[in-house]
């Protein structure tokens, strides 16, 4: 039993920041997301009757520690839906995405798996109920399910049945442009996990912060439902700057950023200054995401280029839904 797939991973508009459920990963506010189609994981899963335990391989690196037991704990979920208790495989996944440096490698790595992983197995599931899966695993992996731009609902039941990703548009909607610009791939010192505990836990800005999304979800939607990129680009700024504010507020303090994160942020604020919109986003980490339209590609490109400590700027379109392969 053996099957492969491939997804890709997603930048959140409106940032997932904080869980109500650890174990079931039910976040505390609806997020919104566009999937990308420069980042991605390619992930193959085969079922072997002489395996007495889970193998895994990530970039051809045999994998052990805290990284495989999150693997296997996942492969457990889906081995009790599917009724085989005793069905372990051999994983090979390869990341495209720089790991656990706020590019969202586990977005698509779990995405990659559950697919691969539910059809290995036998498991026949809509694309809703991949995306409850999916959740369990990574929870912004759920978004990594559809293509384009998608909302994660937070869902109210205790069980997180209704805790799943939507598509609000597809990737042929609007041509969007991301330039993701790379500062470092190192893995972070505060993995998100732990940073949103400290944060829900801690942070005096936090619930001014989830008060703040339902707004921020209606203007977007409506921003790229009409296209207009100044609106979308400006709330997604002003969310990620409210979210990173959160971290700051936190006991202790943290912050993923970086100085060379500030220039950027500096660089972009005198692009716009000129005359050119273009906006920036970060999540849980010190790289930077920075969105504009096609047509000001290669001068948005050029400037990031151009900022000491930035390593590469890798652009990407909207991208397309988990597929198989």
């Amino acid at each position: 039993m053996k099957a492969a797939a491939k997804a890709h991973t997603n930048i959140a508009l409106i940032k997932y920041w904080g869980k109500r459920d650890e174990s079931l990963i039910l976040p505390m506010n609806n997020s919104l997301s566009l999937t990308l189609d420069g980042f991605y994981t390619t992930t193959s899963v085969e079922f072997r009757d002489n395996l007495t335990a889970d193998r895994f391989y990530l970039n051809d690196r045999l994998i052990e520690g805290v990284e495989y037991d999150r693997v296997t704990a996942f492969l457990d979920r889906i081995r009790t839906m599917a009724g085989k208790s005793d069905a372990f495989a051999e994983i090979h996944s390869t990341n495209y995405v720089p790991t656990a440096a706020g590019f969202a490698s586990s977005a698509s790595g779990f995405a990659a798996l559950a697919a691969a992983a539910a059809k290995a197995i036998g498991l026949t599931v809509s694309e809703q109920k991949l995306s409850i899966l999916t959740r369990q695993g990574s929870g912004s992996a759920c978004r990594s399910i559809y293509g384009g731009f998608v909302e994660w609902e937070k869902g109210i039941k205790a069980d997180g049945s209704d805790s799943y990703a939507v598509p609000i548009a597809p990737a042929d909607h609007w041509d969007i442009r991301v330039a993701a610009v790379v500062l470092s791939s190192a893995e972070k010192k505060i993995l998100s996990r732990e940073g949103m505990k400290r944060t829900v836990h801690t942070s005096a800005f936090y619930p001014a912060w989830v008060d703040s999304i339902p707004d921020d979800l209606a203007a977007l939607k409506d921003g790229i439902m009409k296209k207009d990129f100044e609106k979308v680009g400006g709330i997604a700024e002003a969310n990620c700057l409210r979210m990173h504010a959160t971290t700051l507020a936190a006991n202790p303090p943290f912050s993923y950023w970086q100085s060379t994160t500030l220039l950027i942020i500096q660089a972009v604020q005198g692009l716009r200054e000129s005359g050119i919109p273009v906006f920036f986003t970060i999540d849980a980490g010190p790289n930077v995401k920075v969105l504009y339209l096609p047509e000001h590609e290669e001068t948005v490109r050029n400037e990031l280029l151009n900022i000491t400590g930035v390593h590469d700027v890798k652009v990407s379109k909207p991208g397309q839904g988990v597929s198989y392969i």
